[in-house]
Formats: C-alpha cells, sequence, structure tokens
C-alpha cells in the first residue's frame, strides 16, 4: 500500500510539474530583434515589444485600448491653462537595482531626453519644456513654453520612460527600470529573459519569467508555434496559416488594430523624387488592394495618409492617389521620368519583403525600374533610417498619431512643407479638442495633396497564441507587449 502510494504520487508529481511550471512563465515570439534595450535611445519598435510596461515605465502609460492611464505618476494637476503640470508620483518605488525612484528621476529624465545632444528617436516629445522641478521626493512640476494639452499622451511614449542616472549609460544592454520585470539575460540572436521583480511597487504580475525569442522566418514562426517551442506571436510574420491555427482548438487567432501606418517613404532630398508629380505618378501606380492581399493575405485597411483608420479625425483621402496606371504614365512623362531606375531598401519584415515584390511589378508596369536591396533591421536603421542613403524603402510607422514626423526637418523623409509646420506648431499648443481635430485633419490632407510619400495600408494586428493564454493586448496602441496582466487559464 505504501510502494503504491509512493508511486502514484511520483507519477502524479511528474505530469503536474510542466504544467504548473507553464503556469508562471511564457515564451514570445518576435520577428525582429531589437538593436538595444534603452527606448530612450533608439527607434526601433522592437525595444518597445520587450521593454514597456515590463522593464520601464513612465509617468504615464497606454492602455490596451489606447487610453492614458497613470503609472509612476498616481496623478497629476494641470495649471496655467494647460502650460504647467504637476505630476504626484506613487510612492515606495524602486528600480531594480534598489535605488530609490524620486522625483529627481524625473527631472534627469527629461531633461536627459530634451538635452542638445540627446539620442532620444522622439526628442521632438520633450521640446515644448520649459522645465522640470523637483518640488518634493514624490512632486514634479513640469512647465511648458506653450499650453499642451497632450503632454500626458507625450509622457505615455516608451521613448519617455523613467531612468536612473547610475544606470542609464548601460541601459542599451543592461536595462533597470521600474517595472513589474527586470532583464536578466540576453542571447544574440536568439533571445531575451525577463523575470518578475520581487521589490514591484505596484499589482505583482502573474507571470514568473517570460523569454522573448526572435525567429523571423514565417515558415519557422509557424514551425515553432505547432512544436510548442513558443507560447505566443502576439505579431505573428504567417498570415497565411491563420485559417490552419484557427481551426486548431489548441490555438486562438487575435485581430486587431495597430497605429502601424505601412507607406512607401520617398527620399524627396533629390531628383528625381523632390518632383511631386514623380512621386505622385508612383503612387497612382499602386494597387493597394493587391498589396494587402498578396503581402498581408487581407489583413490591413487601405490608407491614404499618415493617419490610423480607427482614429476619430481620420480623413479617408485613398481616391486621390487611386490605383490609375495611365496617370501615372501621363505624370512620368511630363516630369521626363519616363526612364527611371530608383533604389528600393526592404528591411526583414515578411510585409516589406513580399510587398515589396509586388511593388516592384506595379512599378515595372508603368515604366519604373527598381534596384531591390533586402537589408537586416540594423542595416536599415543605419542607411536609411539614419543616413538617409535610400530612394524607396517600404516600412510600418507604429508610433501613436505621429503625423507631426512630417514636420521634422532632420527625418529621413527629407520632406519640407512650411503649412505643415504652421498646422502642426497649432496642434502642439492649442488645448481645445474640436481645434485639435480639425487641425489634424487638415494636416491629414496637406500631406495626401503633397503626396509626401505613397500610402499602403494600416497594418492589422494578427497575433496567435496558446488557448489557455489571457491577457495579451488585442490591439496595439502603442509598440508593446505589456506582460503585466498576462496568465495562465489552467
Amino acid at each position: 500500500m505504501f510502494h503504491r502510494w509512493k508511486t502514484t504520487t511520483a507519477v502524479f508529481a511528474l505530469m503536474a510539474s510542466p504544467a504548473l511550471a507553464a503556469q508562471d512563465s511564457i515564451t514570445l515570439g518576435m520577428v525582429l530583434e531589437p538593436p538595444g534595450l534603452d527606448p530612450t535611445g533608439n527607434a526601433a519598435a522592437a525595444i518597445d515589444e520587450v521593454v514597456y510596461s515590463n522593464v520601464f515605465e513612465g509617468l504615464t502609460k497606454f492602455g490596451p485600448d489606447g487610453a492614458i492611464l497613470p503609472a509612476l505618476a498616481a496623478s497629476w494637476d494641470i495649471e496655467d491653462d494647460g502650460k504647467t503640470y504637476v505630476f504626484h508620483l506613487n510612492e515606495g518605488v524602486t528600480f531594480h537595482d534598489g535605488a530609490e525612484f524620486t522625483a529627481e528621476d524625473v527631472v534627469f529624465s527629461l531633461d536627459r531626453a530634451r538635452a542638445e545632444d540627446s539620442t532620444n528617436a522622439q526628442k521632438t516629445l520633450f521640446e515644448g519644456i520649459e522645465s522640470v522641478e523637483a518640488v518634493d521626493p514624490a512632486t514634479v512640476r513640469v512647465t511648458l513654453a506653450a499650453p499642451d494639452g497632450l503632454f500626458p499622451f507625450k509622457m505615455a511614449w516608451g521613448d519617455a520612460v523613467m531612468l536612473d542616472e547610475a544606470s542609464a549609460a548601460d541601459a542599451a544592454t543592461r536595462p533597470v527600470g521600474t517595472g513589474p520585470f527586470r532583464f536578466v539575460a540576453w542571447r544574440q540572436g536568439d533571445s531575451i529573459n525577463l523575470e518578475a521583480f520581487d521589490g514591484y511597487w505596484g499589482e505583482r504580475p502573474a507571470l514568473k519569467t517570460a523569454t522573448f525569442r526572435f525567429i523571423g522566418d514565417p515558415t519557422a514562426a509557424f514551425s515553432s508555434l505547432m512544436a510548442g517551442d513558443v507560447d505566443a506571436f502576439p505579431i505573428y510574420p504567417a498570415p497565411e496559416t491563420l485559417a490552419q491555427i484557427e481551426a486548431d482548438p489548441r490555438f486562438k487567432v487575435i485581430v486587431g488594430t495597430t497605429e502601424g501606418e505601412t507607406i512607401l517613404s520617398m527620399n524627396k532630398a533629390a531628383p528625381p523624387l523632390d518632383d511631386i508629380r514623380v512621386r505622385e505618378a508612383i503612387a497612382h501606380a499602386i494597387n493597394r488592394q493587391e498589396l494587402i492581399d498578396g503581402a498581408m493575405f487581407g489583413y490591413g485597411t487601405p490608407i491614404g495618409t499618415h493617419f490610423a483608420p480607427h482614429h476619430p479625425d481620420y480623413v479617408d483621402l485613398t481616391q486621390q492617389s487611386d490605383f490609375d496606371p495611365d496617370r501615372s504614365r501621363e505624370l512620368l512623362a511630363e516630369a521626363g521620368a519616363e526612364d527611371l531606375s530608383l533604389r528600393l531598401a526592404l528591411p526583414p519584415t515578411p510585409y516589406a519583403r513580399r510587398g515589396g515584390e509586388l511593388l516592384a511589378a506595379q512599378l515595372r508596369n508603368v515604366g519604373i525600374q527598381t534596384e531591390t536591396t533586402n537589408m537586416e533591421w540594423s542595416q536599415w536603421l543605419e542607411t536609411v533610417f539614419t543616413g538617409k542613403d535610400y530612394d524607396l524603402t517600404i516600412i510600418s510607422h507604429v508610433e501613436p498619431m505621429d503625423i507631426e514626423i512630417y514636420a521634422r526637418d532632420d527625418y529621413y523623409f527629407n520632406y519640407y512643407n512650411e503649412d505643415l509646420k504652421s498646422v502642426m506648431a497649432e496642434v502642439n499648443v492649442t488645448t481645445d479638442d474640436a481645434k485639435r481635430s480639425e487641425l489634424l485633419k487638415q494636416a491629414q490632407t496637406i500631406i495626401a495633396d503633397d503626396f509626401a510619400n505613397a500610402y499602403l495600408f494600416q497594418l492589422a494586428k494578427t497575433g496567435v497564441a496558446d488557448a489557455r493564454i489571457e491577457g495579451l493586448w488585442e490591439n496595439s496602441p502603442t509598440p508593446a507587449n505589456d506582460l503585466s496582466q498576462v496568465r495562465w487559464t489552467e
């Protein structure tokens, strides 16, 4: 009797252990490996997909529905008609290395982000700040040069997270934040490991460990899911297999929206792309639905400007740049650009590689030849985004409501439009919602009229996960895999 009980117990333990282990750990698949882990020092969305709301936190944060929620700031007061924000910080917050988080860390982080030598990819978020003052350890006063009703929204970006001065210099390789998970290890080319932080100030996550595995190949992504090597792929790179996955009761398919405007960026620094007729010709050569069907297997929404269709201020301008190859050829003839050859740089994402093949064929149809270069992510960031050495590139801009990039003189588009700059400057200072809505609609129309780029489609968020997992974001209001509410149901 004793031996039978012992044997049964041992077998039960062997059977139960894997299930119990699975209930507090998760492995997520990602297409791109981040170039570093400091979201305040690099533009790559893959950084935020690992660290946003997991390792690092800001004064505010995006909720899964896009709402702006309190984070390290428990609350804030708006004074001087929107020119002054007083943030009241949560107390008892520590960084993962044990250092206390105080108002001085906010002063350091915001001053660092807006400094002249800052490498922050979104410095415009901080341009309106006139001063940052620690009133006491739990209170920060931010004074702006002009009223800004969007300031809490700006502070929710990954580029505005809080760092400790003592560890900030090493944040790209050894990030130290205040979030519910702390950084453990990074195996270059393979994975990043996080574990729950015992000293977290807020609600403790259900997960104890999380692994982000980098699997860029769509076939490998499907295989890893089927084999159980990954538990979820929040942004799944093989949409052609979604129907098969949806029919499998072990998994669920999670389809939502993103802030990702997928565009054909055009470098307007020199001929021929500085000619609006050439840009318009390229736009009319593109069959958006063919790209969506061929590259994304039907997942995506056509767009005609740089704005998310689910946003209440979106203006549908797709007809302005509709598929019209005859018009395209006419414009190229007018511009004297019938024998055009352009360089097309493609990052490694499936939407770009697959879309690039289709788009090159569409351009050939109107007489535009392309020389395609497939780039790794770090090469694209260095050559295209930073070096501006390209003619055309396909890329999704996944930051929330980021139309203001068209007002930046140093941005990789090399686009300059004084009317657009004036409108965006007014957007930044208005506190009236109706007025801001009208200005955003004006901005969308200006860049569409100017064919600043060719607008392809809004990237859908097509995720897959083990059916027992809950709490993953359906939509993507900002690049993130927030694990704070993720748990196994059995």
